[in-house]
């Protein structure tokens, strides 16, 4: 039911790894240069409706459902560090032959995703886009961890609970907004509930040194009020580390700052890609 909300017309692909069947829902012009869109941990493509169509009007999208996350991507190896989801995703881009002037945008653990991929194969890069990555500029605060290991428990009211903390502008905006995050928050339980447990990868925070080794012109976005770390201090070590990376404070927004404000994220995000 969900899918039936996606703004533009679209394809779907299931491709196959080695690290099993990856499922890719493909939009935009088919001659138009190629964006690639990574979800955040526990999202699927779908979390991108609120963008999709400003961002398939130049660009032939492809938004990915993680291999080792919720969706339609079905993994068939344990992926257990940073460099299975790389040569995950670099096998993906080969398959889909999308040659070597890729867009690459993640949010929160896709956007960690990204950064490693920066690092291992620039070659294949265009432009990245970091919309509030975990992990890689800052450590992730304490309260989001104890959070976060209570919504794994099985109860519903966990689940919500620690979506509606981390997505209080969300919930704050009105009626039809705490709607969507209650269901979201449903959506999440049952898939918590369906889904086959597996190993969770910790996302790392990037050395100063491999913050600099990033090379590919990048764009990072985060809302001023984001709960997984202080939005001040990962622009501020950005400036300072590896400044010629741009940055971007997203007002009256937390976490879900692609929902909070998408006509501000979307605008910011084609702008930086134009170039």
């Amino acid at each position: 039911m969900r899918a039936r909300q996606w703004p533009v017309i679209s394809e779907s692909r299931v491709v196959d790894t080695s690290y099993g069947s990856t499922f890719v829902r493909i939009s935009g012009p088919a001659a138009a240069p190629p964006l690639v869109l990574l979800s955040g941990a526990g999202a699927t493509s779908l979390m991108w409706i609120p963008n999709i169509e400003a961002l398939s009007e130049r660009y032939k999208t492809y938004a990915v459902d993680n291999i080792y996350d919720y969706g339609r991507s079905v993994y068939t190896r344990t992926l257990k560090g940073s460099d299975d989801f790389v040569k995950w995703l670099d096998e993906l881009f080969s398959l889909l032959e999308l040659g070597d002037a890729i867009n690459l945008m993640g949010m929160s653990y896709g956007g960690w995703i990204v950064s490693q991929y920066a690092l291992r194969f620039p070659h294949r890069l265009d432009k990245i886009v970091l919309l509030a990555p975990a992990g890689m500029i800052l450590s992730l605060r304490l309260m989001f961890m104890i959070r976060l290991m209570l919504a794994m428990l099985p109860y519903r009211y966990f689940t919500r609970s620690f979506m509606y903390w981390l997505f209080k502008d969300l919930a704050n905006r009105n009626d039809v907004a705490r709607m969507l995050l209650r269901e979201a928050a449903d959506d999440t339980f049952m898939a918590s509930r369906c889904f086959k447990i597996k190993r969770f990868v910790m996302p790392t925070v990037l050395t100063d040194r491999e913050l600099q080794n990033i090379k590919v012109p990048a764009l990072y976005l985060v809302g001023e009020n984001e709960k997984i770390y202080s939005a001040r201090k990962a622009v501020e070590r950005f400036q300072k580390v590896a400044p010629w990376i741009q940055t971007g404070l997203i007002p009256k927004a937390g976490h879900a700052l692609h929902v909070e404000q998408p006509e501000m994220v979307n605008s910011l995000v084609c702008e930086f890609l134009r170039g």
